[in-house]
C-alpha cells in the first residue's frame, strides 16, 4: 500500500511511498478520508520521505486532505518532501495553502 497510517492521541501520521501518481492517488485519498473519518484528528501529518515520485495528482492529494482537515477542525502539515515533489508543489503554489516542514 502507498500509505500507511498511524493514530496516536488524535494525531494522524500518513506515510506515503512510492510513486504518487494517478494509479496510486486514489487509493491514498480514499485511505485518508476513511481515516480521517474514524480518528477525527486534531493533527494530520503527511511524511512524503518515502515518495519517490509525483505528478499533479500529488497536487489533488494534498488539496484533499487540506481541505478534509478543515472539515474536522484540524491542521495539516507536510514532512519530508523529496526534491521532485518539491518542485512540484512549488510550481502549483501549494506554500501558500499547505504547512510544509523540512
Amino acid at each position: 500500500m502507498p500509505v500507511t497510517c498511524k493514530e496516536d492521541k488524535r494525531r494522524l501520521l500518513a506515510q506515503v511511498s512510492g510513486e504518487l501518481d494517478h494509479h496510486g492517488a486514489k487509493e491514498v485519498m480514499e485511505e485518508l478520508d476513511r481515516r480521517i473519518d474514524q480518528a477525527q484528528p486534531s493533527e494530520l501529518t503527511l511524511d512524503l520521505g518515502g515518495l519517490s515520485f509525483t505528478d499533479s495528482s500529488g497536487i489533488a492529494v494534498l488539496l484533499r486532505a487540506q481541505r478534509r482537515m478543515g472539515q474536522v477542525r484540524g491542521a495539516m502539515r507536510v514532512v519530508n518532501t523529496p526534491a521532485q515533489a518539491g518542485k512540484v508543489f512549488r510550481a502549483a503554489g501549494l506554500e501558500r495553502l499547505i504547512q510544509f516542514e523540512g
